[in-house]
């Protein structure tokens, strides 16, 4: 009888474990009603109407080419002659779909210029955009236009053919 006993009074202990843990309320809550919203907006369209032409240069030392991107004037230091070609900046023309003020994004660092067939490069930095200013304040759906321009590095004994790289404008709307 002794380990039935026993048995019997832990299983009461249990039991009164059980049922005298004391009842917990549920918190009040009160519900508010919240909206969510959200916005779709499509970006601004840019197209290259045409692209950065320094022309045809002749170099006997090292120098620079300038293109100013409001006059498509080409202005060259040092050895480095312009002799030919048609140069002028780069044309865009971009379309907001807001009305606002808008920032043309200019690269931030110098790209190089690869010599078509060859290995030989140049650095085109220094850019400038037309209007003197990369924010232009626009109407919402009309397209506008602006130009770049920038400053070739031209090596002395740099060697004869054709250059290219490319480089990426941005343009940031509110």
């Amino acid at each position: 009888m002794g380990p039935v006993r026993f048995l019997t009074l832990l299983a009461a202990g249990l039991l009164s474990v059980a049922t005298a843990a004391p009842a917990f309320a549920a918190p009040v809550v009160a519900a508010t009603p919240a909206t969510s919203r959200a916005e779709i907006a499509y970006p601004a369209q840019v197209r290259r109407l045409q692209d950065l032409n320094f022309g045809y240069l002749s170099v006997t030392t090292a120098g620079t080419a300038v293109m100013d991107p409001n006059t498509d004037a080409l202005t060259t230091t040092g050895g480095v002659v312009a002799w030919g070609g048609f140069p002028y900046a780069a044309l865009f023309e971009a379309v907001s779909p807001r009305k606002g003020v808008v920032i043309v994004r200019l690269p931030r660092n110098p790209i190089t210029l690869t010599r078509v067939g060859g290995t030989e490069t140049m650095t085109v930095s220094n850019w400038t955009i037309s209007g003197g200013g990369n924010s232009r304040n626009v109407a919402a759906q009309e397209a506008f236009s602006f130009a770049i321009g920038g400053t070739l590095t031209v090596n002395a004994n740099q060697a004869e053919g054709a250059y290219q790289g490319t480089f990426d404008v941005e343009v940031q709307y509110p």
